[in-house]
């Protein structure tokens, strides 16, 4: 257990991972007053197809942004690394009349994405907006209009609440300017669930992991909440320096199965939607000898029955606003994970804050 005076329990990492419910409600007032928010509001008025576009981390969100602005808005939204919009231009197709990118970086510095924005911009002449965390960045000044939310910036290198209070932005703005309104209520509902239990996730990952040694994680979703999937292995990888792969639910009986033993960490995002099929892959793998973590708003007798470990949001909030909540786990996961190896997750190995190409 992290005891109170642990010095794990002051890494900045931590400090964050268990700031978010109280950064999504500072977040939910801010946009509310902010005016580059409102304009980006009504540009998004005038656009009937979205990109969006991020490296790493802010690919990912990039990624499930584009996934919950196609189910709030019924408009089309693809994401793209940075990378791929400034090599393969003809293939990202980026010459559509109602195009709108939307550049993501959490320090508003990454050389790619500075470089992606300038060449929609510049050379494209499409209308870009800039996420940040910071405000006044290099992002800032080569977007049409940036969304800088400060509240959400971190100390340390790997991406927790920038990803989430991002990623409730975007869909805050996805939200605004189609016929459902503000997502302002959900982001409350979901802060006022995971407030109530975040120190209880965090007792019972803490504990979950040091009873486990894993060979591999694997993480296992469907629909908007594969971009979540993505984001957890990445972290689990960051602060552990672990092995772990992503796949569709359903997918992984096709094959990947093959690799389910008790050393495997199988972490699935149980969507409302697929509740049902996503339950009996669950199910299958635990009878194939998985060790099973679920993440899910609220479990099945079935789910309960067959996991190892249980996390229920139980929030009442619409299930694109559980893209978020559901995230803060697997942070969790990466964290205790790294420290048990005896790593510092604040300065997880060959990483810098912040990618800078010469």
């Amino acid at each position: 257990m992290l005891a109170s005076s642990s010095p794990a329990r002051n890494l900045h990492t931590f400090v964050e991972i268990l700031s978010q419910p109280e950064t999504w409600l500072a977040l939910r007032r801010e946009l509310a007053a902010d005016a580059a928010f409102q304009k980006a509001v009504k540009a998004a008025a005038f656009r009937k197809e979205w990109l969006f576009v991020g490296c790493g981390t802010s690919f990912y969100l990039a990624e499930a942004a584009a996934s919950a602005w196609t189910m709030l808005t019924g408009q089309r939204a693809r994401a793209l690394p940075a990378s791929e919009v400034l090599l393969f231009p003809l293939l990202a197709q980026l010459k559509g009349a109602d195009l709108q990118t939307v550049v993501i970086s959490r320090s508003g510095k990454t050389s790619e994405a500075i470089r992606a924005a300038e060449f929609l911009m510049k050379k494209l002449k499409v209308p870009t907006l800039g996420i940040t965390c910071a405000i006044d960045s290099e992002l800032s000044k080569v977007c049409d209009l940036t969304i800088a939310i400060p509240t959400a910036d971190e100390k340390s290198m790997v991406m927790t609440r920038s990803f989430t209070s991002m990623l409730l932005t975007l869909m805050e703005l996805a939200a605004s300017q189609s016929n459902i309104g503000s997502f302002s209520t959900a982001i409350e509902a979901i802060a006022g669930s995971l407030s109530a239990k975040i120190e209880s996730f965090h007792t019972h990952v803490e504990e979950f992991v040091a009873k486990h040694t894993f060979g591999d994680f694997i993480y296992l979703a469907q629909g908007p909440f594969f971009a979540i999937a993505r984001e957890a292995a990445l972290k689990i990888t960051e602060m552990s320096c672990s092995y772990a792969q992503p796949y569709h639910t359903l997918e992984f009986r096709h094959g990947p199965k093959s690799i389910v033993a008790p050393q495997t960490c199988m972490t699935f995002f149980l969507s409302e939607s697929g509740m049902d099929d996503e339950s009996e892959v669950l199910v299958e793998m635990k009878e194939l000898g998985g060790t099973i973590i679920a993440i899910c708003n609220h479990a099945s007798d079935a789910v309960r029955a067959s996991s190892d470990l249980v996390l229920e949001i139980e929030a009442d909030a619409p299930e694109l606003a559980l893209l978020a909540p559901f995230i803060v786990p697997a942070q969790l996961l990466g964290f205790h994970t790294g420290v048990k190896k005896g790593l510092n997750p604040d300065e997880p190995k060959n990483l810098s804050r912040v990618v800078i190409l010469d």
